[in-house]
């Protein structure tokens, strides 16, 4: 963990766009709160093929404008042009955001061309050639190993490519398992990995959201815990006690272990990202 200790810890947030106006005016509630745990910047999701694409602009632009925080609106390569990727680009340079979170995204249900950017790794070589180090380049790792990749090895040569390409960071799929974490950033370290990979954080609210979420992203819900939130049946209130346990739990190991931060997927939700946190014991620089 040598290659993570030496950053600053901090925290980010990441929300999707609402659908409605008065998701909008309730994501803005959400977003007011969760000021108090002071975040580094917030991030936005963005549909593959621009699917959320105006809603992610209004978020972002309110996130940039109206809060003292960064944006950080994702910005995805499946569906994507040079020219669309361009256009967005020039947006987000009006509005003033300085980091995108550069992904691949999921290829939609019925489209076969994922079009001119087949990978992530694609689309950050492309920013970096129209803009240079003009932007904070996000990408995402997966200590439990990319979904399509046939075995670890292969997951770290994929990640450090995408790196080489230039990434100035990372954010993990969520976990449940300290070790795989650790496990992940010893492998990188071994491969020459050095650049901050923070870990993503999924608060537990509900069960059957968790293993859908969990299913469609490749992300293990381990069994002992998986029985024991299925244990809870009806039983909301115990479920959501016994989640935030176990999720501040894994969040302080981590910050001890000297992971240099936490990514919390709010997912548009301020209570359990905000009880957490402030359960939790940081570092000090000079630790």
């Amino acid at each position: 963990m040598h290659s993570q200790q030496k950053y600053p810890q901090h925290l980010s947030l990441e929300f999707f766009p609402p659908r409605t106006d008065a998701g909008m005016e309730k994501l803005k509630t959400v977003i007011e709160s969760l000021k108090v745990i002071d975040p580094q910047y917030m991030s936005v999701t963005y549909g593959a093929g621009g699917t959320t694409q105006a809603r992610t602009l209004e978020t972002v632009d309110y996130i940039q404008t109206q809060t003292e925080f960064d944006a950080a609106p994702h910005l995805t390569c499946i569906g994507a042009t040079a020219e669309s990727v361009r256009d967005l680009l020039d947006t987000y340079t009006q509005m003033g955001i300085k980091r995108i979170v550069a992904l691949r995204g999921d290829l939609p249900s019925g489209m076969m061309d994922p079009g001119e950017f087949k990978y992530a790794s694609d689309l950050i070589a492309f920013i970096r050639q129209e803009r240079g180090d003009q932007f904070h380049l996000e990408v995402a790792a997966y200590p439990e190993t990319h979904p399509q990749a046939r075995n670890c090895d292969i997951g770290i040569k994929w990640f450090k490519h995408k790196i080489a390409q230039g990434a100035d960071s990372a954010i993990t799929q969520y976990f449940y398992n300290v070790d795989s974490y650790l496990y992940f950033i010893d492998n990188c370290e071994r491969s020459g990995i050095d650049l901050p990979i923070v870990p993503g954080i999924m608060p537990i609210t509900n069960y059957e959201n968790l293993i859908r979420f969990s299913e469609g992203c490749g992300a293990e819900v381990p069994r002992w815990l998986k029985c024991r939130l299925e244990s809870y049946e009806n039983d909301t209130a115990s479920l959501q006690a016994f989640g935030q346990d176990v999720v501040t739990d894994l969040c302080q190991r981590l910050l001890d272990a000297g992971a240099p931060g936490l990514h919390f997927y709010s997912m548009n939700q301020a209570e359990p990202t905000t009880h957490i946190v402030q359960a939790l014991t940081f570092k000090s620089p000079s630790e």
